[in-house]
């Protein structure tokens, strides 16, 4: 399938990308929508913080163009829409105490900080993001990769 009208920063067109804006606005719709509804019978602490994150992540537009996806109350962001998601930019977690911790890019990694602050989380998030990060390809980790190493063969 040709993707009409999507044009990159190098002028190419890109047949994987057609209707990125909408997977990924949607995603965001998701997590803006339910990040503070309780989970469980008396909610969760998390769940304020939480919501709180995701409202200062969707305001910075580094972030906006990526594709989010939340679970354990921890708030990633992937340059791929469909699983298996991209796991090379840190992601962010509520803690019970009102903070946040910032950890990755992997599971593996260790804790790059904790913070008082949603904002100093995610000028974390930002300051560690890979070059040509954004927007988010439609499509999987594999199948950007494979886009990614054609277009640098060019």
């Amino acid at each position: 399938m040709i993707c009409q009208g999507v044009i990159f920063d190098d002028g190419q067109q890109c047949p994987h990308n057609h209707g990125m804006i909408n997977t990924v606005e949607a995603a965001w719709h998701k997590i803006l929508t339910t990040a503070d509804e309780p989970r469980g019978p008396e909610g969760s602490p998390l769940a304020a913080p939480f919501a709180e994150l995701v409202l200062v992540a969707h305001a910075e537009p580094l972030l906006r163009q990526l594709y989010p996806w939340a679970g354990m109350w921890e708030l990633h962001f992937s340059r791929c829409t469909k699983i298996r998601h991209t796991w090379d930019i840190p992601y962010i977690g509520a803690l019970r105490d009102g903070r946040y911790y910032v950890e990755g890019p992997s599971r593996i990694s260790p804790r790059i900080a904790e913070t008082d602050s949603a904002q100093a989380a995610v000028a974390m998030v930002v300051d560690r993001l890979p070059s040509h990060c954004g927007p988010a390809f439609i499509g999987n980790a594999e199948e950007l990769a494979a886009y990614e190493r054609a277009r640098d063969n060019r």
